[in-house]
């Protein structure tokens, strides 16, 4: 046995920090508290036709996809996948990546960060919005920095 909490966590249907980032609605549902820091999860609901980060590469996290429902569109670098519900997307560190959701339709995702490390990026920027600074997309990425991810073309550079 090692010293790790053995408290089961328990998030329902209404419960877990919701963060709102433009017409993305994030419900934090695992931050790293219960798991050691060595995962976190987040529900994200994208409202139609809603822009995604610029893309970027993540240097210490792998990040998971998994579409509930709706279709999410990743970019790997110059190639488009359109995610239908029930598939998992996985970007292991260092893969140029972006999503969005170009439909008419919403969409719903979980997404996995392991470890935890990006959770406190969204925070960061529901800060910045609730001190009623209107973000860019450098202002995103200056963020982004400070959780070990970079813009993967030097076009999104500030």
């Amino acid at each position: 046995m090692t010293d790790q909490p053995t408290t089961v966590s328990v998030v329902g249907p209404g419960d877990g920090e919701t963060i709102v980032l433009g017409t993305t609605r994030l419900r934090v549902l695992e931050d790293g508290s219960n798991t050691g820091h060595r995962l976190g999860i987040a529900e994200s609901v994208l409202a139609p036709h809603t822009s995604g980060p610029p893309q970027h590469r993540h240097a210490q996290h792998d990040e998971g996809f998994y579409v509930i429902s709706g279709t999410v569109r990743f970019t790997v670098g110059d190639t488009d996948h359109d995610a239908t519900a029930g598939t998992l997307v996985m970007v292991p560190p260092g893969a140029p990546h972006t999503f969005a959701n170009v439909t008419d339709e919403p969409a719903v995702m979980l997404s996995t960060f392991t470890p935890d490390l990006y959770v406190q990026y969204f925070r960061d920027l529901a800060d910045m919005i609730a001190g009623g600074r209107t973000l860019t997309p450098q202002d995103n990425i200056q963020v982004m920095r400070r959780y070990a991810t970079e813009p993967a073309t030097s076009g999104w550079a500030p």
